[in-house]
């Protein structure tokens, strides 16, 4: 049933413009005939294969594994070790919901294809929560600390106010020009479209035109931002489950629910887009073992904890999470020394001098307007470029703090890490030979949780190989030379 009312949504939506298309070959009436004779096969094609595939979907819980058994002509049998499991989240498109029916997703947080995770499509959400209480659930043991259990934190609506300030606004606006453009195509309209649009700024100096044009597209993607905001984080709680399982539900039309067990959970990483920032917001992502990888949930803030709110609440979030009377992302951080802020006042000048000699050059060989291009990308990338390098130096700082160590980075988007030091594996140390030069290196940790690496960048050497040194006892030591080794009696 599901199958088939998606289906004729589809159908419903692309029935104009193939209307449209084959009137002009075939007639309008021939042309209706063939849209709903067509749309009908798809709806009955697609719901009769769904139906067959969930007749011949069978599976199975048991001590060891879970399985899998599905197909009609070719038969797929996939199992996966329960201690292997280490997410069982659950969504529900609007359809599904009311039907009282979710998506299971078990899986084994590697990133292996198909060979990782087990799709349950659809169950009935009573089953749903069963199977994920008894594939999280399995010997489990509290975690220590005294922070409660239940509900941490729930959605504030005042949170909205951070929506058009993200970086999803331009693009969303960016996205609603575009689909005018495409729905103008479809209706052969698209020269009216953009005539239109000219006749309204005729009067207008170009500058003028381009300023108007970019308000209006910021507009339109900070509305899209909200409903987006809205969409994705409406009924937002953030629960401790008994045993030690964290707990995110969200969504308004599409709800989801991601479980993160603690004994996986190897830090946070608190999170400051340039927007939020300057609103005194942040948001909290989980560094985490054991999360679904796939290329659908890594667009679709899987690890995010806490969608952007002040920063108090984002730092008491942390510590709760982390099970610490205080956020480790709230120590004080040691500074980086100033050759750091010259290499990226240096980048920042070549971002910028590189485009406008290329717009000058073309402009003495084709025409006068992108000389003018390029006087205003001069005048207004200079100054910005320099403000957002300043920016990137002083967000800079590393520490360690209690079982922590913590590394932050970043303008556009800031983030400081807080990964715990026992979940450290190793440590990449890297030095250019303008790094060496400045006396300074960039030092990688390296971690089975998160992004797998957390970077202190442009950090003074020794500082750097100490901080490391401090961190994790005995894991750079044996490749450290100490400080007058390689001299000679009497030198």
């Amino acid at each position: 049933m599901i199958t088939a009312l998606v289906t004729a949504g589809v159908a419903a939506g692309a029935a104009v413009p193939t209307t449209l298309g084959l009137s002009g070959r075939f007639g309008f009436g021939p042309a209706v005939a063939w849209v709903l004779a067509g749309a009908a096969l798809l709806i009955a094609g697609s719901a009769g294969a769904d139906y067959v595939r969930w007749r011949r979907t069978r599976y199975r819980v048991g001590a060891e594994r879970v399985e899998l058994h599905t197909g009609l002509l070719l038969v797929k049998k996939r199992s996966l070790a329960r201690e292997r499991i280490r997410s069982v989240d659950l969504t529900a498109h609007l359809l599904q919901r009311v039907l009282g029916l979710v998506t299971v997703r078990i899986g084994t947080g590697e990133h292996h294809g198909d060979d990782s995770t087990l799709e349950l499509d659809p169950v009935l959400r009573a089953e749903g929560e069963r199977l994920r209480r008894a594939l999280l659930e399995r010997g489990l043991t509290e975690a220590s600390g005294s922070h409660r259990e239940g509900e941490l934190v729930a959605l504030d609506p005042r949170w909205i106010r951070y929506a058009p300030v993200s970086f999803a606004a331009p693009a969303l606006g960016g996205a609603a020009a575009g689909a005018v453009l495409q729905v103008s195509d479809w209706f052969g309209a698209q020269g009216q479209v953009i005539e239109w649009v000219s006749d309204r700024f005729r009067d207008f100096s170009l500058p003028s035109a381009v300023v108007l044009l970019a308000v209006a597209a910021t507009l339109a993607g900070a509305v899209g931002a909200l409903g987006l905001w809205v969409e994705m984080w409406w009924n937002y709680r953030l629960e401790r489950e008994p045993g030690g399982t964290l707990r995110i539900r969200r969504g308004l039309l599409t709800s989801r629910s991601v479980s993160i067990e603690e004994r996986r959970l190897r830090g946070v990483d608190l999170v400051e887009p340039l927007g939020v920032r300057l609103l005194g917001a942040a948001r909290v992502d989980a560094i985490t073992t054991g999360l679904a990888k796939d290329d659908e949930e890594q667009h679709g803030d899987h690890r995010t904890l806490l969608p952007p709110a002040p920063r108090t609440v984002a730092d008491e979030v942390a510590a709760a999470v982390l099970r610490e009377t205080v956020s480790p992302t709230g120590v004080p951080l040691i500074p980086h020394p100033p050759a750091a802020r010259g290499r990226r006042l240096r980048r920042a000048f070549w971002a910028v001098l590189v485009p406008v000699l290329v717009l000058a050059l073309l402009g003495a060989l084709l025409t006068p307007v992108l000389l003018w291009t390029a006087l205003g990308c001069a005048v207004v990338g200079l100054p910005v470029g320099v403000l957002l390098a300043r920016d990137a130096y002083r967000s800079l700082g590393h520490a360690v703090g209690g079982d922590y160590l913590v590394t932050r980075s970043g303008s556009l988007r800031r983030s400081t890490a807080a990964l715990e030091r026992a979940g450290v594996i190793g440590w990449t140390v890297r030095q250019s030979y303008f790094q060496r030069r400045a006396g300074v290196l960039s030092i990688t940790a390296t971690t089975a949780a998160g992004a797998g690496e957390y970077t202190v960048y442009d950090a003074d050497a020794s500082e750097g190989l100490a901080f490391a040194s401090e961190a994790v006892p005995g894991l750079l030591e044996p490749f450290l030379e100490p400080a007058g080794a390689g001299e000679r009696p009497g030198d």
